[in-house]
Order: structure tokens, then sequence, then C-alpha cells
């Protein structure tokens, strides 16, 4: 009854939690995941479109490269849209950044929609950029309204909901992305502007719900108004004990003014807030996670499941990641967040390391390629319930109002530049090593278990989905931009 009771007082942080992330990181990770399925369709547009205007085909490695641009340029408008959040955040509040962040949207998803019709790949390109600049600025802006709007003994598992949004906008981009739905070969200017549904629903949404209440007072120094938008989220009009406490912050930082991102280097004080962001923030890229789902396809073919319906399995990453945040935003109260951070690590190196030697001998026992499936939904359950979500809100929990907008960008920065690097050297990285093929036979996983246990991602460069006497599909750089990041 006192759950049912403090459902429905708190409706209104629901309905706050559900617009934000829905053209947060929902809108996020559905772009990661839409983008794998139109991929030689888009390739085969790039080289038709330089047919009909010089009447020549364009060579295949400027094909790669601009395919590698397309997917490449997400995370590097990811980085802008990172170093752009901290400022709009302060200046427009939190709730106005979000809606404002729609206009990347809206100019993405017409630039997709009317791209073969105006025979321009550069239109593509234009747009992908775009939906980085957006995905960047709500991934850090979203965290921010959603645990500044949060009470404290919900903060953590509100905070984690980010990680829920991209887990779920990775699958129902799956799921979109089916051949049966707009994952066929013509329908792929439609799958890439459907991108705009997600924003419309913010636009629609968000406005009719308040500000953060800690912007209001602290930032803004209206009381009146963080009162009325404590009342809405709390459900109650009993909110003076909070409204203190949000109070002697204020005091607190009267005398101070928001930090800007190098001013966190600088001071002494803040020094294991920004190692500890900076270390786990790369190291939640830098796992193997991706080299897993890189896998994923060739494993599930060993194991017996016919080509034509991997894209089903495939399904069950997806769902299996929306399942482990789920449990994560459950467990981070009860369990704390360096247990959950330490036992996902260890877990994931657990499992990578059956993994590799699964990989390793599936050629030789019949029953390894199973074994080595089952390692991948684990692998993924151990990430998604440690380290996926933790990670992301460490900067909404290390630092106080003034530094959170700086700490925001130093994260977003540094995770979306690992990005871009390397989703924009690997496809030709992994074209270079064709001629190693023998020796990567021999060594071809070393590299990846060897990530797991040192945090470099090595497998992404020699890692082996190319198999040995075959050149790489050029659509491997789509894998790069598959990353889950959930933070920052």
């Amino acid at each position: 009854m006192r759950a049912l009771q403090r459902l429905i007082q708190g409706r209104v942080l629901l309905l706050t939690t559900c617009a934000a992330g829905i053209g947060g990181t929902f809108q996020f990770g559905y772009n990661l995941s839409i983008i794998n399925a139109p991929t030689l369709p888009i390739q085969e547009f790039i080289n038709e479109t330089w047919w009909l205007r010089t009447g020549q085909p364009l060579p295949n490695h400027l094909v790669l490269f601009v395919w590698s641009l397309i997917v490449s340029l997400y995370p590097l408008g990811g980085l802008f849209g990172a170093l752009l959040a901290g400022p709009l955040a302060v200046l427009l509040g939190r709730k106005k950044s979000l809606l404002v962040n729609n206009v990347f949207v809206v100019a993405a998803a017409t630039l997709f929609g009317f791209s073969r019709r105006a025979g321009s790949f550069e239109m593509i390109v234009l747009g992908r950029l775009l939906m980085g600049i957006s995905a960047g600025l709500s991934m850090n802006v979203q965290p921010m309204y959603l645990g500044e709007s949060a009470p404290k003994e919900l903060r953590g598992a509100v905070a984690m909901t980010p990680a829920i949004f991209t887990a779920l906008g990775i699958l129902i981009g799956q799921v979109v992305g089916l051949r049966e739905l707009l994952g066929d070969p013509g329908a792929w200017p439609l799958l890439l502007a459907s991108c705009l549904v997600p924003g419309l629903l913010q636009l629609a949404s968000l406005p009719l719900l308040p500000e953060s209440p800690r912007y209001l007072l602290i930032d803004c120094g209206d009381t009146e108004a963080c009162l009325a938008a404590l009342q809405r989220l709390r459900g109650t009009a009993d909110v003076v004990g909070e409204l203190e406490e949000l109070e002697e912050e204020r005091v607190a930082c009267q005398d101070q003014r928001t930090r800007r991102p190098w001013e966190l280097f600088q001071d002494r004080g803040l020094r294991r807030q920004v190692m500890s962001l900076v270390v786990l923030g790369s190291a939640v890229e830098l796992c193997g996670n991706d080299s897993v789902y890189a896998y994923a396809s060739s494993v599930f073919q060993a194991a017996g499941i016919p080509e034509g319906k991997v894209q089903y399995a495939v399904l069950g990453t997806g769902s299996c990641e929306l399942l482990a945040a789920c449990l994560s935003c459950v467990l981070i109260e009860r369990s704390g967040r360096r247990v959950l951070l330490i036992g996902g690590y260890c877990l994931m190196t657990c499992w990578g390391t059956i993994f590799t030697v699964a990989l390793y001998l599936q050629s030789s026992f019949s029953w390894m390629p199973y074994l080595a499936m089952s390692c991948i939904f684990a692998f993924i359950l151990s990430f998604g319930i440690g380290p996926a979500g933790v990670t992301g809100i460490l900067a909404m929990e290390l630092f106080d109002q003034k530094s959170r907008p700086a700490a925001y960008m130093v994260g977003g920065a540094l995770v979306w530049t690992l990005l871009f690097l390397v989703g924009l050297g690997f496809p030709f990285i992994k074209s270079g090593f064709h001629f190693t093929a023998k020796l990567r036979r021999k060594y071809r996983d070393f590299p990846y278990a060897s990530s797991l246990l040192t945090g470099r991602d090595d497998s992404f460069i020699v890692g082996d989905r190319l198999q040995p006497g075959k050149s790489p599909p050029l659509q491997d750089g789509a894998w790069l931009t598959a990353s889950k990041i959930r933070c920052m």
C-alpha cells in the first residue's frame, strides 16, 4: 500500500524521467542501433550518386572513406555536444536545454528523409553530425536534470534511468531495423528519419513538467519556483526539510561561480574526483564490450542459427542489456556503487576469458559455440548491471552544483573523443591487417583477452571478425559507433 501511494505521489517524477529519457539517451541508443541495418544500401547509394554526377564509379577506398565519415562523425558531433552541454545547462537551464536540443534532431531527420530524393550523400554525413551533437548534449544534460530533480533516497535509481533508456533505444532500433519493418533496403531514408518521432514526443511532453528545483534555487535564486517544482515532483506540499537542505547548499555556493572544465584539474581538492571520472569513464568505453557485439553474429551462426534468423538472435543481446539496466536500477541503492562496479568488471573478466577460450576452440568441440553464445549474454549482463549504469552517475554524485556542468563536459568530451578516433581509423586499420590473416589465425583472440584484463580495447584493431583469406567488409565500421555509452 505504501509503495502504491509513493508511486502515485511520484507520478510527476516518473513522467519527468520518461519525457527526458525518450528524447535523451533513448535517442542515442536508437541512432546507434539503426545505422547497422542500412549499411550496404547507403554504400550503394553513395556509389550510385557519384556515378550520376561524374559518369564513373567511386573507388572502393573512397566509398570506405565516406562510410567512415558517416560512422565517425556521430561521435565527433557527440564531442561538440558534450562541450556545448555545460554552458547551455547553465544559461538555459536543464529542461530548456533538452528542448532546444531537438532543433538538431528535426534538422537531421529532414536531411535524412530527403537525401535520396536530392541525390546527396553529403546530407547523410551532415545529418549524422547533427544527431551526434544532439546525443552529446542530451547525454550530459539528462542525468544532470534527473539527478537534481529526484529525492535523495531515489537519486541513485533515477540517475540510472539514462542507461535503461539507452538499452531500450538499442533494442527498439534493432526491432525497427528488421527487414520486415524499416530494414528493407529501399526504406533506409525513412529508417534514419524515424529519429524524429522520439524528438516530437519530448517536445510535446517535457514543457508540461517542472524544471530542476536545485537549478531554480541555487543557480537562479528563485525560491518560489523551486518550492513549486518540489511540490509537483514530490506530490506533496510538505517539502520544508528538502527546501532547507537546498538553502544550505545555496549558502555554501553563494560566493562561488560556475567552474570551467580546466579549473577542475587545477583544484587539488577535486583531484581524486576528476581522476575517478577520467579512469572509469575511459574503462567503460575500452573494456571490450563492443568486441562481444562484433563477435555475436558469427558465434550465433556457428551455434547453428540460420543466417536469415541471426538478426532475431541479435535482438536477444539488446534485451539482455535492457534487463541488466533495470536490475542495476533496483540494486544500486541496496548494494552500493562500488560493489556493482567491482563486481561487474570481475564478472566481465571471467566471462571474457571463457569467451576467448571458447572462440579459440570452437572448431575443436561441437559444444564450444554454445558456450561462446552463453558467454555473450553473461558478459552483456555483467556490463549492464555494473559499469554501464554506475559510471554515468559519477559526475552527478562526485561534484557540487557549481562544478557539475564542467564535470559532465570533461567526461563527455573524453568518451566521445575516444569513439571518434577509433571510429575514424578502424576500417582502414582493419583492412591494413588483411595480409596478416595467418598470423591472426594463431593469435586472433589474445588481444581481446588482454583488453579485458588491462582495460585497453586493442581488440578493435586486431580482433578478428575478418575470416582468414577474405577481404574485410566495408560495413565493419558500423560496429564502432555501436558503443553503449552510459555515461556523461
